[in-house]
């Protein structure tokens, strides 16, 4: 009698990962479109630096509210709301939850803006030593950081469509970020004598635009947030209990990167462009996959762990870990062997160097042997705060970010006086602490008893394993020299490129396929 509900719900997951994954590709490959917009107008020089911290900033935070530590605090309860409670109930509880959110963020982007300078201290200390460079960081600030508040908020919507089945909306939203941000770089720029301000009120403009766009759907539900200060509500106490350690546990890894930014703020000019060039390319297949997977598997979790089953619990942590390994393993081969192939043709134009583009795929190398580690985290996080367990991630949080710290200081070395390493040694630095975190959540999940392997993980690692191997070995033979990449016009970068690509492709699914892997193996379970 249950299998056509059990049936319906394995292909609403897939299907809702399928659709989530779409539109941030799409969604990425605008963003591809923005770094190559942001590579031809500001390159990696004086003004690049700093717009790139500015815009950082606010991108860190709210990956803490937005996609990290609130969404994972918040959805839980919500999904609890909802199968345990009136529809007024849920309403009761969005209203408040949006309030004190809101009003909390009102209050911090108020203070950052009044205290910018020390605010680019905080996190470019490495800037006070160039006067001229420390007062365009905090210029930018001020433009770029009220953005926290407008995109916290989509997000805290997108959470509740999310919750509600309605993945691809928030999914969406990030496209029009891009697509404005491309119009501030070829258009808006003009009215601009630093082009960087252009792409600062760009970012503001964006955050507006996201916010409204999410309205609608909203509506639809009947769901469209009356803010409330209540902060002693019942439902928001234990969101904000849950969601304090969460600030650690699920953001570790931006808290890294961070970190990565405030060093290489006392590196030569360049390196925080070279460090952002490559983290961009490793951005693709993290949120077009592994955001999208955890963004899916979060509600599941927690309606299975509602309902007291714990072997569709396990089963959907099987099957997200299966997929993230059949994606993330090769998109971290691919990285490695065409890094620099894949930054000239996306980013060596105008004001950007070749020098610049040797620099970020020494950074893209070292971030890519990290990648997996990254994308493993985004599913393996929810099994723990789908069971509102946040002590756990933040104990593993903590230990990573000391990991990286020291790893960072260590690895932070000159070769000889005319390169320096500094910058790889810090994304090196982010990708070890990457994989300690990932290992220790993986522990964590098997040693509670909520991640039972099913049978077959051996013969799966196996099969990766070698169509890496032969994916990667494809890669090198048919890639040619960088020198001849230099030689050619955009258009046939980009058509030899993707001609690379889809080879190394498809021996990977061809020896895939050759060694018994079938698209029936992954399936969703529930």
């Amino acid at each position: 009698m249950n299998q056509p509900v059990k049936s319906s719900r394995r292909h609403g997951l897939l299907r809702s990962s399928f659709v989530v994954s779409l539109m941030t590709m799409i969604s990425r490959v605008l963003g591809l479109a923005r770094d190559v917009a942001f590579a031809i107008f500001i390159g990696a020089g004086g003004a690049a630096d700093p717009f790139f911290i500015a815009f950082k900033i606010p991108n860190f935070l709210r990956r803490l509210f937005a996609e990290g530590a609130f969404s994972q605090a918040f959805v839980p309860v919500l999904s609890e709301y909802r199968e345990q409670r009136s529809f007024e109930q849920v309403r009761h509880l969005i209203d408040r939850v949006s309030g004190v959110l809101g009003s909390t963020l009102i209050a911090v982007t108020v203070v950052a803006v009044v205290a910018a300078p020390a605010v680019t201290a905080l996190f470019a200390p490495g800037y006070l030593g160039d006067p001229e460079k420390f007062a365009l960081t905090t210029d930018l600030v001020r433009i770029t950081f009220p953005y926290l508040f407008l995109i916290s908020m989509t997000g805290f919507s997108g959470a509740v469509l999310n919750s509600y089945g309605r993945f691809a909306p928030p999914a969406f939203a990030p496209v029009l970020l891009n697509v404005v941000l491309i119009g501030a770089a070829f258009v808006a720029n003009r009215w601009f004598e630093v082009p960087v301000y252009a792409l600062a009120w760009g970012v503001l403009l964006a955050g507006i635009v996201q916010w409204l766009f999410q309205m609608p759907f909203l509506a639809r539900l009947r769901l469209t947030p009356r803010p409330k200060w209540d902060p002693k509500d019942e439902g928001v106490v234990r969101v904000l209990t849950l969601i304090v350690p969460a600030l650690f546990g699920v953001s570790v890894s931006q808290i890294n990167l961070l970190l990565g930014t405030v060093i290489a703020s006392f590196l030569p000019t360049g390196s925080v462009s070279w460090l952002y060039y490559s983290d961009r390319l490793s951005e693709l297949p993290l949120g077009v996959f592994a955001v999208a997977i955890g963004t899916v598997i979060l509600p599941s979790l927690s309606r299975n762990r509602a309902a007291g089953s714990s072997e569709a619990f396990s089963q959907t942590l099987n099957w997200a870990l299966r997929l993230i390994l059949l994606i993330g393993l090769p998109a971290a081969v691919a990285l490695f062997v065409l890094g620099p192939s894949i930054l000239m043709t996306l980013f060596q134009y105008r004001e950007t160097t070749p020098f610049d583009i040797r620099m970020s795929a020494l950074s893209l190398a070292a971030i890519a042997t990290g990648l997996t580690a990254f994308m493993l985290i985004k599913v393996l996080a929810p099994g723990f705060y789908a069971r509102q367990d946040m002590k756990t991630p933040v104990r593993i949080g903590i230990t990573a970010m000391v990991a990286n710290m020291v790893l960072s200081v260590i690895l932070v070395v000159p070769l000889h006086h005319y390169l320096t390493l500094g910058h790889v040694g810090l994304a090196l630095a982010t990708s070890l602490a990457a994989w300690l975190n990932a290992g220790l959540l993986y522990r964590a999940l098997r040693r509670d008893g909520v991640l039972q392997l099913t049978p077959g993980w051996g013969r799966y690692l196996l099969q990766l394993g070698g169509a890496c191997l032969l994916m990667a070995a494809t890669l090198w033979w048919i890639n040619p020299a960088l020198t001849e990449w230099q030689q050619w016009l955009w258009w046939q970068r980009v058509g030899r490129l993707l001609g690379i690509i889809a080879a190394g492709g498809g021996v990977y699914l061809l020896v895939l396929g050759l060694g018994g892997v079938r698209p029936r193996q992954l399936r969703s379970p529930v």
